[in-house]
């Protein structure tokens, strides 16, 4: 069974978004708008997951969601 999880995350200083398997160097994907990534992925089947930072004052940020 292959792996289809992505992960769509905000590319610092460049402001789009990368569409990234688990462990590659590369992306599969530079879109402009997190929509536009989160629909590539959709188009390919794939098991997405949407960075979302949210600074807490307790614990660890949550930084994973799905669309």
């Amino acid at each position: 069974m292959a792996d289809k999880r992505v992960f769509i995350e905000r590319r610092p200083g460049e402001g789009d978004y990368a569409v990234r398997k688990p462990g590659a160097e590369r992306a599969s994907a530079v879109l402009p708008t997190q929509g536009a990534a989160i629909d590539w992925a959709q188009q390919r089947g794939a098991d997405i997951f949407v960075e979302r930072v949210r600074q807490t004052n307790v614990g660890h940020p949550d930084k994973w969601r799905r669309p």
